[in-house]
């Protein structure tokens, strides 16, 4: 369970680093650079989400052969609560990460590709430098947080949102002990459930975002507010994970259902 945990809070932390590429493609002026160095990155939150998968699949095994519902769905509820700790580092990370990230944008027009990037990263003088530029939020950067002029709508969208891809995977496992002899067919509506969460993302939070974006690389925005912006993405993914704790068992019951009604 500990290892689960571990990867579930990195998952969730480098998810949350995500909203700092905008802010750090608006100082470089190298937004899709930015994006592209950050996939790099992103390949160990997925490296880790590969490995967590089948150890969340054994503790639902397990309690099925232990008859144990109970112990399950403890073991899951504290796999939701992992989620908000890795949003909140990532939230305490971010303006450290749009610093480190402006400098690895210009670190790669020196580089020119991505193997002799990542070798030069790896010299002691380079982590030196990263780590020095890793500092807790100072108050200014608080009093400059502001949700004028921007559109509140798909904040508010992103809490729903992620709470629907937090609670995917573990509701539909945790359904599929509720019905033992159908656990494979509702072990794969996890995917229904986050490829929905994915598609309301893709079409109402992440255009709005590069709008915001863009038109500060355009000048008809302040700097600010694409800063402002990534911090309030990042506070409302962490309440949206506090959020998947409520969905939980109404989402394994739903699942439950739809796998009774594919079944008949």
């Amino acid at each position: 369970m500990a290892v689960i945990f571990f990867f579930t809070v990195f998952i969730h932390l480098v998810d949350t680093l995500a909203y700092a590429v905008r802010p750090a493609g608006v100082r470089t002026g190298r937004l899709a650079t930015s994006i592209s160095l950050f996939n790099v990155l992103a390949l160990s939150s997925r490296t880790a989400n590969l490995i967590q998968m089948p150890l969340l699949g054994s503790l639902a095994d397990l309690a099925l052969l232990r008859g144990d519902h109970q112990g399950l769905l403890r073991e899951f509820r504290w796999f939701l609560l992992a989620a908000t700790p890795g949003a909140v580092l990532g939230a305490f990370f971010i303006p450290s990460f749009v610093r480190i990230s402006t400098a690895g944008v210009r670190r790669f027009d020196r580089a020119g590709s991505v193997l002799p990037l990542i070798f030069s990263v790896l010299r002691p003088d380079t982590l030196k430098s990263a780590w020095q530029k890793v500092k807790p939020p100072t108050p200014q950067t608080w009093r400059n947080l502001s949700l004028a002029g921007l559109p509140w709508g798909f904040l508010l969208l992103n809490i729903l949102i992620t709470a629907i891809y937090t609670t995917g995977v573990p509701a539909a496992l945790y359904a599929g002990s509720l019905v033992p002899a159908f656990r494979t067919t509702a072990s794969q509506l996890s995917g229904v459930i986050n490829g929905g969460a994915t598609v309301l993302f893709v079409l109402l939070v992440d255009p709005a975002a590069a709008l915001v974006t863009d038109q500060v690389l355009e000048g008809r925005r302040a700097q600010g507010q694409v800063y402002s912006m990534a911090a309030l993405l990042a506070a409302t993914k962490i309440a949206g994970t506090l959020l998947a704790q409520l969905f939980f068992a109404p989402a394994a019951f739903l699942v439950v259902e739809v796998t009774r009604l594919i079944i008949r």
